[in-house]
Order: structure tokens, then sequence, then C-alpha cells
């Protein structure tokens, strides 16, 4: 799709740096992204792709807005409490940006469901907050070679992932085999709200990289960050000779 008027004004902000320009925004445009959880993570993800413009843009999730969400999950008010999260993230993002095309998922992501939900786009974004989901996607991705950008937090710690499964390379699978006996999560751990944020953010500019084919980023790399110390680390993932999904250099 070509731009339009209204789209050079929009986004004119963005347009005039060297590495957008009119052709990198016209890659936003016609992107495809997959948003797995509309939670802490999900919400500044999904505001800053539609606000730059990425044309169709998928979110999945099957929670309801309860209280608790409210300290981290930006996109919802008082309002919205026991109704559908990817409902009212469609609403309130639908008057930031109208022209894009968003499509709701409200089922849980499930092996026999999984396939058909990300077929359809090209950068899938993990926001899940428990480890047999993110190794279900993770897997899913790896195999129908897809670009797979995952986050989690818990509290003051974040961390973000990304796999170009279209080339040979390790997964999430080769960093973490096998899941910890305790699982911890927002629920039991808690969140520092800014966290959430922070890496909901960063994920979005890791999928405007890709789009746009910035290099410098952080595929096969988890980055790590604490709110405490302010501090980010980047450490490279290597391919794991034993790893379930036969990873390769």
């Amino acid at each position: 799709m070509k731009l339009t008027f209204n789209d050079f004004k929009r986004f004119e902000k963005q347009i005039i740096l060297k590495k957008v320009g009119i052709a990198g925004q016209k890659k936003i445009k016609n992107s495809k992204v997959l948003i797995i959880g509309m939670g802490g993570l999900g919400c500044p993800l999904f505001t800053y792709l539609a606000s730059a413009g990425v044309g169709n843009i998928g979110i999945i999730d099957n929670d309801k807005v309860e209280l608790s969400n409210l300290n981290r999950q930006t996109l919802f008010n008082l309002s919205d409490i026991g109704k559908l999260k990817v409902v009212q993230a469609k609403i309130k993002i639908e008057k930031v940006n109208k022209t894009i095309k968003i499509k709701k998922f409200t089922e849980k992501i499930k092996k026999k469901n999984i396939k058909n939900i990300i077929k359809n786009y090209e950068i899938i974004c993990d926001g899940t907050d428990n480890f047999d989901t993110r190794y279900l996607i993770n897997d899913e991705c790896k195999k129908n070679k897809k670009i797979l950008i995952s986050a989690a937090i818990s509290k003051f710690d974040g961390q973000i992932f990304k796999f170009n499964f279209k080339k040979k390379g390790s997964c999430f699978r080769c960093f973490m085999p096998m899941k910890p006996d305790l699982e911890n999560n927002c629920g039991t751990e808690g969140i520092f709200p800014p966290v959430a944020g922070m890496l909901g953010s960063l994920q979005a500019s890791e999928v405007l990289k890709t789009i746009l084919n910035i290099k410098d980023g952080i595929n096969n790399n988890i980055l790590i960050f604490n709110a405490l110390k302010s501090s980010l680390r980047k450490i490279k993932i290597n391919s794991n000779p034993s790893c379930l999904n036969k990873c390769k250099k």
C-alpha cells in the first residue's frame, strides 16, 4: 500500500529519520505483527506499533481486565474492569490510529490453534507470563520460520530476546532447555510498573528495527534490564547441540 497525504502528516517526525524515510514508512505500513498477551508488555508494545503505523496487527488474550492490572497495563482504566482486554485495547488504539487493521483473538494460545493464528503474521511478539506458553510459541515460530521477539518481566528485572528463524541460529530452548521447578511471574513475585513499560517499549523498538532492516539489534541475544541499577546487559545465546529443536550455528 502507498502512503497517503495523512500518512505523511502523521508520521513526518519519523519519516525525516534517515533510517526510516518514505521507503521505510511504506515497509512499516505493509508489515504484519502479532502480539501474544495484552498485559504489562502488550499494552506499550501495541501502543507504539500502532502509533508508528504498523498496518496489520493481531492481538491475542483471553483475560479480562482486573483492578490489579491498572498499575502497569496502561491501555486500561476503571471502566474496563471485567471486560476482555483485547476488545478494550482495540477500542483505545482505534482512537489513536483508525487507519490500521487490528484483528483480535479472544482465545488462549494453545497447541491446537497456534499454527493457524500465527500463519498470517511475519513477526511474533511474545508477552506471556508462563514457560509452557513461551516454549510453545518458540517451537512453533521455529518450525514455521517466523521472527520471534519475546520479553519477560519480574520484580525489578526484564529480559528481551530476538530470534530470526528464517536463518540458522539459537532459540529460547538453547538458553533455557527446561523450565525451572518454581515458576515465577507477576502474580507471585510482583512487578515494578515502569519495568513493564520499559520492556514493552524495547520490544516495539526491536519490531520496528526488524521491519526497517536496521542492523545491530539483539538477534540471537538476550538483553537484560535491571531497574534498581538502571543497567542493560546484552548476552549472546549460542546454539545448544542438545536443544530439542536441533538448532545449528
